[in-house]
């Protein structure tokens, strides 16, 4: 596990950006106030008191930062294109003014549209005198090697004597190279002051020095090799960069990230932007809240036909592999005799004999899966999403498709694109590879467009009856 100093480093960007934001509102909050109510510059009776004045400028507080996060403002990287910033800064500085100046501010005797202007260029100089300290303090600490990521160097030899002269060259990066991994073994006794690994020894050295970065420099790199690299990495939240030559071996999974004079490719690690994010779960809820209650009635009446069709609960509960590989409990209505898998876990097929008479008609119908809006509700699903696979399975199909893991980055969902776009039919190796293309497809392309069709596909396909029994 990754120590609090570790966390508390790599986070370092995020944390300094919001100290910085909350004196930058604060003292825009206070020149506007000043302005507004003091200057003379525009007509008001209006002088408010410093408490509802100290209220106002909370509120606003909290308005700006709530508006930067789901900007994406407050992602973290560690090092970050300050053209990128300021653009974005001033984008959102004047939308989320517009919008507060619109349902708050807005006051005809007082100008409203020069105030607007003036409050503008107020919050937006401050934020980004803010951001340009918070960069300069940030560097200075790496510097001095107070504020450091933990990272990995992977590659063929010359290129990873390249990469590490650059980043021993620039201690303000701010990189700690703990361990290099050569894929070559006749140079494993080079000395560059650090250990030396051969790739066997990859998840070895993930384990033991924990890197938030795996840095990846192949002269001609094989795919299958990164593809293997890409899914232990993932497995363990590492972010991978590598240099700009691969980028037609990953195409449609990374983006460019320029660090300093090196471009880099990083495997993307945030598949939705803030506000896509805290709508995915809002929806999430909504809906899951919607069909439990006012579905009621329906969900009393299969559970008393569950227990009348055969013997055992009405519920079936089963462990299964969810986010970063978190396993939890899934929930079902129950649609097989109680000893079903007397002999050992099996996959379903085609006309399962196990199914009862009940079962055949929750399958079709999809009803079985209306417990696991229980599971969304409590976070360990979505309703949108790869399906989530027993730990026995996902052991046994990674070893069949070895990518397979990947599928874990991303809460498992009780509907998905491959569940509304082929039939489940008996699991063979083609069939798997077929199936990860289309939860790769849904993770590369997450967006609430692609959820509600999923969505919507799913309800068509429930209304006519097409299921696995």
């Amino acid at each position: 596990m990754k120590s609090l100093r570790e966390k508390l480093q790599y986070s370092s960007p995020i944390l300094f950006e919001i100290a910085f934001d909350i004196v930058a509102i604060t003292i825009s909050y206070i020149i506007h106030y000043y302005i507004r109510f003091e200057s003379g510059l525009f007509d008001t009776d209006i002088h408010p008191s410093f408490v509802d004045a100290f209220i106002t400028g909370t509120i606003i507080l909290l308005y700006w930062l709530i508006a930067f996060f789901f900007a994406g403002l407050y992602r973290n990287w560690f090092v970050r294109s300050p053209f990128d910033e300021f653009f974005a800064v001033i984008k959102t500085s004047f939308f989320f003014n517009f919008l507060l100046f619109f349902f708050v501010f807005l006051d005809s005797s007082a100008r409203p549209r020069l105030l607007f202007l003036i409050y503008f260029i107020d919050i937006t100089f401050f934020v980004l005198l803010g951001r340009f300290l918070a960069r300069r303090l940030q560097k200075y600490l790496r510097q001095k090697k107070i504020i450091q990521v933990p990272v990995v160097v992977l590659g063929t030899t010359q290129e990873v004597l390249d990469l590490m002269k650059k980043v021993q060259s620039y201690p303000e990066w701010g990189f700690d190279v703990r361990a290099i991994i050569l894929l070559s073994e006749e140079d494993q006794s080079l000395d560059v002051g650090v250990p030396i690994y051969k790739f066997s020894d990859l998840e070895k050295v993930l384990e033991k020095y924990h890197p938030r970065e795996l840095f990846i420099a192949i002269d001609k790199p094989n795919h299958e090799m990164l593809l293997e690299i890409a899914n232990k990495c993932a497995e363990r939240q590492i972010v991978v960069k590598i240099v700009p030559d691969l980028y037609d071996v990953l195409t449609g999974l990374v983006k460019t990230f320029p660090m300093y004079s090196i471009p880099l490719i990083e495997i993307s690690t945030q598949l939705l932007r803030p506000w896509e994010a805290f709508l995915k779960r809002f929806l999430d809820i909504v809906i899951s809240l919607f069909v439990l209650i006012v579905g009621l009635p329906l969900w009393i009446i299969v559970a008393i036909l569950i227990k009348l069709d055969s013997k055992g609960p009405i519920l079936y509960k089963q462990e299964r592999v969810g986010k970063n590989g978190k396993i939890f409990i899934c929930y079902k209505f129950r649609s097989m005799y109680v000893d079903a898998e007397k002999t050992g876990p099996k996959t379903t097929v085609l006309n399962d004999p196990r199914v009862t008479r009940v079962g055949l008609f929750l399958r079709k119908t999809h009803i079985d899966e209306v417990p696991q809006f229980w599971n969304v509700l409590k976070g360990e699903m979505s309703l949108v999403g790869p399906r989530p696979e027993r730990p026995v399975f996902i052991e046994m199909y990674s070893k069949m498709v070895p990518l397979f893991k990947r599928r874990l980055v991303v809460r498992p969902g009780i509907t998905g694109w491959n569940q509304v776009k082929s039939p489940l039919f008996e699991i063979n190796e083609e069939h798997l590879k077929n199936r990860l293309k289309d939860d790769f497809y849904y993770i590369e392309n997450m967006s609430l467009k692609l959820d509600i069709e999923i969505i919507l596909r799913t309800i068509y396909l429930v209304l006519r009856g097409r299921g696995q029994a």
